[in-house]
């Protein structure tokens, strides 16, 4: 049986990355392969985490690269070691700022030695084909590989569930409209909330606005709040807090609009998107980072341009799938159709098997 060792960020906290490792980790793959973990998720334990790799043997050192200048520190001294342990060594990305850090936010000597320590690793996985080139020039095109995201089954609508939603579609006095995400201005959650105030201006009742998620700046919650309140959204916005489990699941059942205008840096490609679809939600995205590779414009909702995001264009487009519940319908159908065949659990664990093999080969 062959040994991999993953030297990445585990739970908690919860977040794309770690649930991704998590759900690998206790795949059954653990029984194709002896797994080994290293947990990197707290830098301060540097040293404790350079001696677990000196002194173990794997076949194969899964590694999940940071995209901050610090982590990458980190990455690069792990990435020494494991040259000269001499191990087969598989970068997984997850995100899309990899190459800007390089280029620009580091320094020449940092810069020069992350393009030295990649010439010697065996392959690198990015979420879409649009992330490929993040890579060029500093891997071979061969050893980059390709793996999407996947929704988390509990997060997945049940299919008798969603042909329930679908029914009652065409006569639901309202549509509900979803952002989920953390609350960080680049990830769009102001200009969601200015729709729903664009809504209350043209007196639409038929549109509800769900914010859920995480507040990191004081600032920022205060600003929520006190939008909501100085233009009088009450009847327009309900904030849930952070959600997970059953009040996740029933949050995304309940919605069938899926709002994120990201423009984050570090933006890969947003599982939320992903889950989103999986409840059968129509997306309303921008054409950011790997967003491009699972969402098509007039195919799955409404992709617009990062650098120039008009809101009376969207919210037509939300009134449009308000008038024709048809269209809406159609968008849900076909958007939960495809997360349950091609973003599932299964398909990501049977491609990262397919990459460990080829590495392992």
């Amino acid at each position: 049986m062959k040994s991999i060792c993953f030297i990445a960020q585990f739970p908690p906290p919860i977040h794309g990355l770690s649930k991704a490792v998590d759900t690998l980790y206790h795949s059954n793959l653990n029984k194709k392969y002896d797994f080994r973990p290293i947990n990197i998720t707290s830098n301060k334990k540097i040293l404790h985490t350079l001696w677990e790799i000196w002194k173990g043997k794997s076949d194969l050192y899964y590694f999940t690269i940071s995209q901050t200048k610090g982590g990458n520190l980190r990455d690069l001294l792990i990435l020494f070691l494991l040259r000269l342990k001499g191990g087969k060594c598989l970068i997984h990305l997850h995100g899309g700022y990899y190459r800007q850090l390089i280029e620009k936010d580091c320094n020449e000597w940092q810069r020069k030695l992350n393009y030295k320590a990649l010439k010697h690793i065996n392959g690198a996985i990015v979420l879409g084909k649009s992330l490929k080139p993040i890579f060029r020039g500093m891997i071979e095109e061969e050893k980059i590989f390709t793996v999407p995201n996947c929704i988390d089954n509990q997060y997945t609508l049940p299919e008798q569930t969603f042909r329930t939603k679908l029914s009652t579609i065409k006569t639901c006095p309202k549509v509900h409209i979803l952002y989920l995400s953390n609350f960080i201005p680049s990830k769009g959650y102001k200009e969601v909330l200015a729709l729903a105030n664009i809504a209350k201006k043209q007196q639409s009742k038929q549109i509800h606005f769900h914010f859920a998620g995480i507040f990191f700046d004081p600032k920022e919650e205060a600003f929520f709040h006190e939008y909501i309140k100085k233009n009088g959204l009450e009847n327009y916005v309900t904030y849930h807090g952070v959600v997970t489990g059953k009040e996740k699941q029933n949050l995304l059942a309940l919605c069938h609009v899926f709002i994120l205008l990201t423009r984050y840096p570090k933006e890969g490609q947003p599982i939320s998107i992903l889950e989103a679809m999986g409840n059968g939600l129509v997306i309303i995205t921008t054409n950011h980072a790997g967003i491009p590779d699972i969402v098509q414009n007039q195919v799955n909702g409404m992709v617009v341009d990062k650098e120039h995001i008009q809101l009376d264009t969207i919210f037509q487009y939300i009134s449009t799938l308000i008038d024709d519940r048809e269209l809406l319908s159609d968008i849900s159908c076909k958007n939960y159709d495809i997360a349950t065949t091609s973003y599932t659990e299964e398909n990501y664990i049977k491609n990262m098997d397919n990459v460990f093999s080829k590495i392992l080969q």
